[in-house]
C-alpha cells in the first residue's frame, strides 16, 4: 500500500497541473551551468565536439534576401543545446529571467538583451538562427540574451532565447558554446546596459572594466542614450569613474558617489 502510494506522488509530481507526464528527450542533459526551470521538459537537444557558431549581438533584419546582423560574434567550439517546454503556470519571460540571473550570479557577463519586436522577427531566430521550427512564436512575446562566462575550465559563449507560440506554449531555449580559443574582448552593447540597468536596478562591470579603457566611452554611450537617468558609483575606483564620466559629458549632477567604496565599480540607478 504505502509503496503504491509513493508511486502516485512521483507521477503527480511529473504530471503537474497539465495532468501529462513530462519526459525528457531520450539522451538528453541540462547545462552544467544552468539550472532547469522548475517543471519543464527537455524537447530538443543537441550536442557536437567541435563546431562553429554565430551569435547575434543586435537585432537581425532579412533584406534582399539575405540574412543581416546588426553586430554577431563568432566561435568554435564544443556545444550543448537544450529546448524546454515550459510548464503552463509560468510565462516564457519568467523562465527567461529566471536563466539570465542564474547564469550573472555565476559571473556571466551580459552582451546583449533585446525583447519583442526590437529583436527582429521570430521566424528568423528559430530557423536561420538556432535551426529549431519549435521556436517560431509571437514576435512580442520573444527574448533573447547572450552571455560569455570565464572561469577554470575556460571561456564560454551562453545564449538564451524564449519565445510564447500561436498555441500559448512557452519554450526556453538554451545554449552553450565551449570556446577553443580565447574569446578576446568582447563589449556589450550601450543599450544592453542600460536595460539591465533599469531592469535590476543595479549594473555590476567586469574586472577588465577601467576609467582608462573603452569601457569608459561605453558606460558614457549608455548614459547618453537617457538624460534622465542617474545613478551611485561605488568601488574602488569609484571617484577616478566619476571624474572621467564628467570629463565624456556626463552631468555632475546625474553622477554620485556610493557609501561603498570595495571592490569592482558598481552603479545603482536613482529612483
Amino acid at each position: 500500500m504505502r509503496g503504491a502510494l509513493q508511486r502516485m506522488v512521483l507521477v503527480l509530481a511529473a504530471t503537474g497541473a497539465g495532468g501529462v507526464l513530462a519526459v525528457d528527450l531520450p539522451g538528453s542533459r541540462d547545462l552544467d551551468v544552468l539550472p532547469r526551470f522548475p517543471s519543464s521538459q527537455i524537447v530538443d537537444f543537441r550536442e557536437s565536439v567541435q563546431t562553429e557558431r554565430l551569435y547575434p549581438q543586435g537585432s537581425i533584419r532579412r533584406i534582399s534576401g539575405r540574412l543581416r546582423y546588426e553586430r554577431e560574434i563568432l566561435a568554435q567550439g564544443s556545444y550543448r543545446a537544450v529546448t524546454y517546454e515550459l510548464p503552463r503556470t509560468h510565462t516564457a519571460e519568467q523562465a527567461f529571467n529566471a536563466a539570465r540571473e542564474a547564469l550573472l550570479e555565476r559571473g556571466s557577463e551580459l552582451l546583449y538583451w533585446c525583447q519583442g519586436r526590437e529583436c527582429g522577427a521570430s521566424s528568423l531566430w528559430a530557423n536561420a538562427v538556432f535551426g529549431n521550427a519549435t521556436l517560431y512564436g509571437s514576435d512580442e512575446q520573444q527574448a533573447y540574451a547572450l552571455l560569455r562566462l570565464s572561469g577554470a575550465e575556460g571561456e564560454s559563449l551562453l545564449s538564451l532565447y524564449s519565445i510564447t507560440r500561436g498555441n500559448r506554449r512557452a519554450y526556453l531555449h538554451v545554449e552553450q558554446l565551449k570556446a577553443a580559443s580565447p574569446l578576446g574582448e568582447l563589449l556589450p552593447t550601450p543599450e544592453t546596459l542600460l536595460r539591465q540597468l533599469r531592469h535590476d536596478g543595479r549594473l555590476k562591470l567586469p574586472e577588465a572594466a577601467e576609467p582608462e579603457s573603452s569601457w569608459a566611452e561605453l558606460l558614457a554611450r549608455c548614459l547618453s542614450l537617457d538624460s534622465t537617468v542617474r545613478v551611485s558609483l561605488s568601488g574602488t575606483r569609484a571617484g577616478e569613474w566619476h571624474e572621467r564620466l564628467k570629463a565624456l559629458r556626463i552631468g555632475a549632477v546625474r553622477l554620485e558617489l556610493g557609501d561603498g567604496q570595495g571592490g569592482l565599480l558598481e552603479l545603482r540607478l536613482l529612483r
